[in-house]
């Protein structure tokens, strides 16, 4: 992706949650410059060895706007660490009509995924096939909203605005927001480690290559390790 094209869709995001009174961490408006001196400073390393921040994904495809996801990691911890304890991780992502997250599981994060407002969000499900990076043809039982439901593999799932769903470890998904409408997107999970929990159904890459056309308006946290 290039720089540009980051850059404006980190400005759309920025208006896409202040229109739902979605408030982020004060971290979050950093300019480009004061996130480079704080990289750093011990007071903010929780931010920056978390990975907490801006976060986008074209799964490796060149092709943000049918395949990939916005997101923003709001808080995390650091499995098997002693300074970064805490058993949870909170993000808020936005997904685009038509957009898809493609088929991906985890081997250690349960998550909650929730539709905070906007249009419908479409899941498509599969359990994993033992330990294989392969789609099952089993049903597929979840919670949503407490209730277990199940479902044949890769049959629609719609959640409405409010509505979330439990996905357990192993269970492949993917999701996008229907035609014709955004989605803000609520996670609520345990610690979250993109960089060894994730298994990807076919060719996928989390993090995006960057093509540097222009200074960066926001730093993501991919960015972070360069700083």
């Amino acid at each position: 992706m290039k720089r540009s094209e980051i850059n404006n869709e980190i400005r759309k995001a920025e208006e896409f949650f202040a229109s739902f009174q979605f408030k982020l961490p004060k971290f979050a408006y950093w300019t480009a410059e004061e996130m480079k001196s704080k990289r750093h400073d011990p007071k903010f390393r929780e931010i920056f060895d978390c990975n907490l921040g801006w976060d986008i994904t074209d799964f490796g495809k060149g092709n943000f706007a049918k395949e990939g996801l916005f997101l923003f990691t709001i808080r995390n911890g650091v499995n098997g660490s002693s300074v970064y304890a805490k058993p949870y991780a909170e993000k808020i992502m936005i997904s685009r009509s038509n957009q898809v997250t493609l088929n991906h599981c985890h081997v250690l994060k349960r998550e909650d995924i929730i539709n905070r407002g906007g249009g419908r969000l479409v899941f498509e499900l599969f359990n994993r096939k033992g330990d294989a990076v392969e789609l099952d043809d089993t049903p597929v039982t979840v919670s949503k909203d407490g209730e277990l439901i199940t479902i044949p593999a890769g049959e629609k799932l719609f959640l409405e605005p409010g509505e979330s769903i439990l996905l357990e470890r192993n269970i492949f998904h993917k999701f996008y927001a229907e035609e014709g409408s955004s989605v803000l997107i609520g996670e609520v999970s345990a610690v979250n480690d993109d960089h060894n929990d994730n298994v990807f159904y076919g060719n996928q890459a989390r993090f995006p290559e960057i093509i540097e056309d222009e200074a960066p308006y926001r730093y993501l946290v991919s960015d972070y390790q360069n700083l």
